[in-house]
């Protein structure tokens, strides 16, 4: 029997302050979703369940990665039908590790969502991995231990940095920046060399992954992979 991802992606989808559609960001599932894929059964959820939100501004910057065109091509259904996230809590047991790819989206639902929260609650209580890319870090950022300890406190850790939400001309539109959060609760914010380069976090005995940015993505898969044996 393979090992079970669950994988929790956004269910917001548009910036009202700034009338643009946002979403998840389509290599942050396409290219970690082929790494899983190979070796574990992957389960989608997201808060509101049915179709979770493509930012279609990650189809147009990645249109010329074979892999991310493949997906968006081949697999709309991993997005399309995802399943409820209230319905996976109290499920940590189910499951081998549990997943947040990034986009603007989680900045707005699921840095927040209660049922989120608790879900990485239970993962982290049963010993099993916990992992996001790029803005997706900032669903830990508001995860307490059971002691009321952050999670992030004294972790390295990485996300969307500064520099690179600058550089994308979202910062005035972001309810907080994931670079000055992460430090706020604690957490060692550690970032790659030159904006938008890779660099993959793995902490705790590869219980605790995070990735940077888009660049980041495959090597969070491949993390995950890792520290469930595989």
């Amino acid at each position: 029997m393979a090992p079970k991802v669950l994988v929790v992606l956004t269910s917001f989808g548009r910036i009202e302050a700034a009338n643009a559609p946002t979403g998840w960001y389509l290599p942050e599932l396409a290219h970690p979703y082929n790494v899983l894929a190979a070796k574990t059964e992957i389960v989608m959820a997201s808060p509101k369940g049915g179709e979770a939100p493509l930012d279609p501004a990650s189809v147009k910057a990645f249109e010329g990665d074979d892999e991310s065109v493949q997906f968006l091509n081949n697999k709309s259904d991993v997005w399309k039908n995802t399943q409820k996230l209230s319905t996976f809590k109290g499920r940590a047991a189910e499951f081998d590790a549990l997943f947040y790819p990034g986009g603007h989206g989680p900045m707005f639902d699921l840095a927040t969502d209660a049922d989120s929260i608790a879900l990485i609650q239970e993962f982290v209580a049963a010993g099993k991995p916990v992992a996001a890319v790029c803005h997706g870090p900032a669903v830990f950022t508001n995860v307490t231990l059971p002691d009321g300890t952050p999670l992030l406190k004294g972790k390295e850790a990485t996300g969307f940095s500064n520099e690179e939400e600058d550089q994308a001309q979202m910062t005035k539109w972001m309810p907080f920046m994931l670079e000055d959060k992460i430090k706020q609760v604690g957490g060692s914010y550690k970032k790659a060399d030159a904006a938008w380069g890779p660099l993959v976090l793995s902490v705790d005995g590869g219980k605790l992954i995070t990735g940077q940015n888009p660049a980041s993505a495959k090597g969070v898969g491949e993390a995950i992979l890792k520290s469930i044996g595989l």
